[in-house]
């Protein structure tokens, strides 16, 4: 143990992610920190009264951060840093449309990550989710391989659910795969994608894999246009929570994640969902899969429509 980890943002992702991180039982503490005076203090105070009833050591410790970095000295020596902080998307916003409120908030939180904790692997989940994964990682100059963004295990959940409940199968009977960009070049791979070991092109017609595919690129669009208040959050905080453990496991684990690329697929220079093994460092390497030319098309397609905006948050 003696492993820290922090979560910036106490929204619904931010308080959902911590409480996951803190009942894994893996971590000293879990810091979370908002600049909404209290808030975090209090779900600090309400997580650490629930560690009775289920049984978890981990200390959760809640700090309100100000706008010159006040507060962010509570952050020092995180082995992880899970970044949640910025707006989340309303009924017929687009996550691009968040880029630059999100941008200044994200280039802020990495300043003082890169200042209090130069050694964490850092996990954006802000979105526009691959810009704001190249901005993080120019913000703090860290190693690529250290910073890395979640959307590929949150797209191949989706998929995955939307498969097995077509087919009405246990889930984990179903493994499905989304690479690309987290948005509309998201890039579903059916050619990998599997029911009880036999191929899913086997399982079900083109047309609804193709639906089945349209759903997981609309998936957070879904659930924000039904809750109107907000995006979605069991999810993906489980996602990222999941991110987060293997780096403090140091498990190696193979997950679809937003990564550098630089060569693989022969796509140089971006961030894009890829799979990745992930450990200590975070970004252990990038793992090729065999994609049949339709996908690799699309992936590059996707590596080219995130290039272009990745270019322009450098300047944000």
């Amino acid at each position: 143990m003696g492993k820290k980890v922090t979560v910036v943002g106490a929204g619904f992702y931010g308080s959902t992610t911590a409480q996951r991180l803190a009942e894994y039982d893996v971590f000293d503490t879990v810091v979370i920190t908002d600049i909404v005076e209290g808030k975090p203090a209090g779900l600090a105070l309400d997580l650490n009264q629930s560690r009775a009833i289920e049984g978890f050591e981990t200390k959760v410790v809640g700090v309100t951060t100000g706008p010159n970095g006040e507060g962010y000295e509570a952050i020092e020596g995180s082995d992880v840093v899970v970044i949640t902080a910025g707006l989340p998307r309303k009924p017929g916003m687009s996550r691009m449309d968040l880029l630059e409120t999100n941008a200044k908030i994200v280039r802020q939180v990495s300043e003082n990550v890169a200042k209090y904790a130069p050694n964490a692997v850092v996990i954006v989940v802000s979105n526009p989710l691959d810009e704001m994964t190249a901005l993080a990682q120019l913000a703090t100059q860290f190693p690529k391989n250290r910073v890395l963004g979640q959307a590929g295990m949150l797209d191949t959940a989706r998929f995955t659910n939307f498969v097995a409940e077509a087919l009405q199968v246990p889930v984990k009977s179903v493994k499905t795969l989304t690479l690309g960009s987290h948005g509309d070049t998201m890039v579903p791979v059916p050619s990998k994608s599997t029911v009880n070991g036999k191929p899913l092109r086997d399982a079900m017609p083109a047309e609804q894999i193709e639906e089945l595919v349209v759903k997981t690129r609309n998936g957070g669009a879904e659930v924000v246009a039904l809750l109107k208040t907000g995006s979605a959050y069991y999810a993906p905080s489980a996602a990222a929570a999941r991110m987060a453990k293997a780096v403090a496991e140091d498990s190696g684990e193979v997950m679809p994640v937003c990564a550098w690329v630089d060569g693989e697929y022969g796509i140089n220079g971006v961030y894009l969902g890829v799979e990745a093994e992930i450990g200590a460092e975070g970004v252990k390497k990038v793992v090729e899969t065999d994609l049949d030319a339709d996908e690799l098309a699309s992936l590059k397609e996707a590596a080219e429509a995130v290039r272009a905006k990745q270019a322009d948050v450098a300047n944000m």
